[in-house]
């Protein structure tokens, strides 16, 4: 073995005695003990019972539909959920925040791999006259460098790298949940504007013939008065009522403006988009599909809750960042390329001699690093991921409590609302029959037409009424479909998220 070689291993056997020594000196990492738990989905057995119990409820294991509102029949609501799902600010911002958390995970990823890089120089430089090195005092020499390949590489011996790029991508999937969201509150507040903006057109309608009724009914007992049939009593009380239902007429119209402005700003566009909205009939779906495992299936169809599980994975990842940081860094950097140096006499030479086999170079850097003292940072870093993470998982488990609790109060809001419904409408028929009894009376001598106006007022007050419960179940159903995530789906697996032990 020649005197080089023997040199060569001492030198690679002194690296490795370093390297073992740095690893075997690493710094203490500190036990942060047990980390927050994830909750368990809560049992709703009870509550599905109770909401299938004679309602148009199904179990299936289907979800609403990705366009879900398009199961309304309303060729106005479609066209506005297309208007919103294009301009809306909101979702165009979720959408921006979405490719930031992808860009950033393409920069984490690309830690895993070599940095490869080329470069070339031609440099000229004189020396000073009173320089150390005496022969090149006063001289003037110029350089030049080409190396086509150069590496820079970090071995990713505890994983750092790989759980920084994990952390990335939790994030960006986190993000993209949260798009989803955005988009499930946007579509689920222009369908409840929507269904009240319908009632309210249907409202004024009435409202208007209300009003005219009362006119009716204002002049008839004026007229009574003139003509010495009643006192003047009836008269005002006929001018109160009249001018209530002005008042009733005006405030359903001001209520209607709210909605169609409301509406514009949801989907991204000036007031005058919506002047001419609200003449679909809107229908009502006989069934609702729900989820054969709620609420377990809540974790992969709700968007926040799906949000919240990832934003905890990536937390977890960055504590397996933090703890490697406490270990040795090993790098290696190297070069392959030409250089070579000449007197300014010479420099019309330089190419010459720089693309000979002499100007040939080369050189490799292996490198560890161990962090000993850096006053706190390591502890205070590992600290704060330690309560990042906890924090991520009780926010988990806050959104776990809302969904399963928006989906019972949606669940009895759709329940009751249809029972009121029900009852309304009884109620309507009976003050039909009411009218027609009064109608049939007018013909036949035994009431004036006092009457019959009254009880007309009766129906159209009760319809005007109705108008309103229907919207409520139309929201009710709209909350329950956004409470089961419209039609998201996360790709996670269907099982309980576990906690790291620390």
């Amino acid at each position: 073995m020649s005197c080089r070689s023997v040199h060569r291993w001492r030198l690679l056997a002194g690296f490795g005695a370093a390297s073992l020594f740095l690893i075997g000196g690493c710094a203490w990492i500190p036990s942060g003990g047990q980390r927050a738990e994830f909750f368990k989905p809560p049992s709703m057995a009870h509550k599905l019972s109770e909401a299938r119990g004679g309602e148009p409820l199904t179990a299936r294991r289907s979800w609403p539909q990705d366009r879900w509102w398009r199961q309304f029949g309303s060729s106005e609501l479609n066209r506005l959920m297309d208007m919103a799902l294009k301009d809306n600010p909101s979702l165009k911002a979720a959408t921006a925040r979405l490719r930031e958390a992808e860009g950033f995970a393409r920069v984490e990823g690309a830690r895993l791999l070599p940095f490869l890089d080329a470069e070339a120089e031609v440099a000229a430089a004189r020396f000073s006259e009173h320089g150390v090195n005496v022969a090149l005092r006063g001289a003037h020499i110029v350089s030049g460098l080409i190396n086509p390949l150069s590496l820079r590489y970090e071995f990713d011996f505890w994983g750092k790298n790989r759980a920084a790029l994990e952390a990335a991508l939790g994030e960006a999937a986190a993000e993209e949940a949260e798009q989803a969201e955005v988009r499930l509150q946007l579509t689920a507040a222009i369908a409840r504007c929507y269904f009240r903006g319908i009632a309210l057109r249907q409202q004024l309608d009435l409202a208007e013939d209300m009003v005219e009724l009362r006119r009716e009914l204002f002049h008839l007992a004026e007229t009574r008065y003139q003509l010495g049939l009643d006192s003047a009593d009836p008269v005002k009380q006929a001018a109160s009522e009249s001018e209530a239902a002005g008042k009733r007429q005006a405030v359903t119209r001001d209520q209607l403006d709210l909605q169609r402005n409301l509406l514009a700003r949801l989907i991204g566009r000036g007031p005058d988009a919506t002047r001419n909205l609200f003449t679909n009939v809107v229908s009502l779906p006989e069934r609702i599909p729900l989820p054969t495992k709620l609420p377990l299936e809540l974790l992969a169809h709700r968007p926040d809750l799906a949000a919240a599980l990832h934003r905890a994975e990536a937390s977890a990842q960055r504590i397996r960042v933090a703890k490697a940081s406490f270990l040795p860094t090993v790098d290696m950097t190297a070069f392959v390329g030409l250089n070579a140096l000449r007197m300014t006499k010479g420099a019309s030479s330089l190419a010459n001699i720089l693309f000979s086999g002499n100007s040939f170079a080369y050189g490799v850097a292996p490198g560890v690093r161990l962090p000993i003292f850096e006053g706190g940072r390591l502890r205070g870093e590992l600290s704060l991921r330690r309560a990042e993470y906890d924090e991520a998982v009780e926010l988990y488990n806050k959104t776990l409590l809302q969904a399963v609790q928006e989906v019972a109060d949606s669940l009895s809001s759709w329940r009751d609302t249809r029972t009121i419904v029900e009852a309304q409408n009884r109620l309507l028929a009976s003050q039909r029959e009411v009218f027609d009894l009064a109608q049939e009376r007018l013909r036949s001598g035994l009431d004036d037409r006092r009457t019959v106006l009254a009880r007309r007022n009766s129906v159209l007050d009760q319809e005007f009424a109705l108008k309103t419960l229907e919207t409520d179940q139309l929201v009710a159903m709209t909350d329950l479909i956004e409470a089961l995530g419209g039609g998201y789906t996360s790709g996670l697996d269907i099982t309980r998220p576990q906690s790291i032990a620390d």
